[in-house]
């Protein structure tokens, strides 16, 4: 049932149908986007992010949960997700609680657009804005790399600790920008946060490929075309793209050619779609 692709450094393995389900997996950064489907290999992820509250991202977290109690995970989970959704999150876990007849925990991490938290001792996450009609994030995932100063280059290895024990400045301070998440939103997300071009692996929806959906459609719905992206062809520096959460009008077997005939090399040659090899939809 799983899909499983290869970008870049990393693996992205799930669902994702639009308007359906979406739950998406990287295992190299240990990361969960979203839940609106529980996978039982899921369950083991500590750091789950959720983009916002719609039920395709998010409806299926209390049987991720519950399925971590089976597993004897008895520490709760971190949830990254929209601070404006904490509250009614925290009240439908109770609601299913109480149902379950079991506390279904989670240890939520609210985030606002622009907030910078720690994942890991080496993995720091950005919240970004996305544009939908409920309130949303996107999530952008780098590292701090301290880097020698290039007139220090030669300098034997005693010399520089003792250097920056005194305190001196001997390194350039530089995020490594590793990925980006963005789902359900408006393409202006990529104008408004240019970085997300320079993201090494940058996982974004396209919902809609052509003319069976207009632009102005896919707009009205708050989400993105691929004519947008085309567009925006020569901006991208990304190693990979993986597009994901299109639309249940395409069949998954027609999704690579519509691409190879539609996009400009210079795009077609960074995007990998998120997409079943068989040719229905999972599910």
């Amino acid at each position: 049932m799983l899909t499983k692709i290869k970008a870049g450094p990393v693996s992205v393995r799930g669902v994702s149908v639009g308007g359906i389900y979406t739950s998406l997996q990287v295992p190299e950064l240990g990361l969960v986007f979203d839940c609106g489907i529980a996978p039982r290999t899921f369950a083991g992820v500590d750091d789950i992010f959720l983009s916002h509250g719609h039920v395709d991202h998010s409806g299926a977290l209390s049987t991720l949960l519950g399925t971590r109690a089976l597993m004897s995970k008895t520490k709760p989970p971190r949830v990254y997700l929209p601070a404006e959704i904490e509250a009614p999150l925290t009240s439908a876990l109770e609601a299913m609680s109480a149902l379950q007849r079991y506390d279904l925990l989670i240890d939520a991490k609210p985030m606002l657009p622009g907030d910078v938290l720690d994942v890991r001792r080496d993995l720091k996450v950005r919240a970004f804005r996305t544009y939908h009609p409920v309130p949303s994030l996107g999530y952008q995932f780098f590292r701090i790399i301290k880097k020698l100063k290039p007139e220090f280059l030669g300098l034997p290895g005693p010399e520089i600790a003792e250097r920056k024990h005194a305190g001196e400045d001997l390194f350039d301070i530089t995020e490594r920008l590793e990925l980006a998440y963005a789902t359900d939103t408006l393409v202006k997300v990529l104008d408004k946060e240019p970085s997300l071009y320079d993201s090494r692996v940058l996982i974004i929806e396209c919902t809609f490929l052509d003319e069976r959906k207009s632009l102005e459609a896919a707009r009205a719905g708050c989400h993105i075309h691929l004519d947008e992206l085309i567009e925006r062809a020569d901006r991208f520096n990304n190693e990979a793209i993986v597009l994901m959460h299109f639309s249940q009008i395409y069949k998954p077997s027609e999704i690579g050619e519509i691409l190879a005939r539609r996009c400009p090399p210079s795009l077609l040659s960074r995007l990998v779609p998120f997409v079943t090899s068989r040719n229905d939809w999972p599910g």
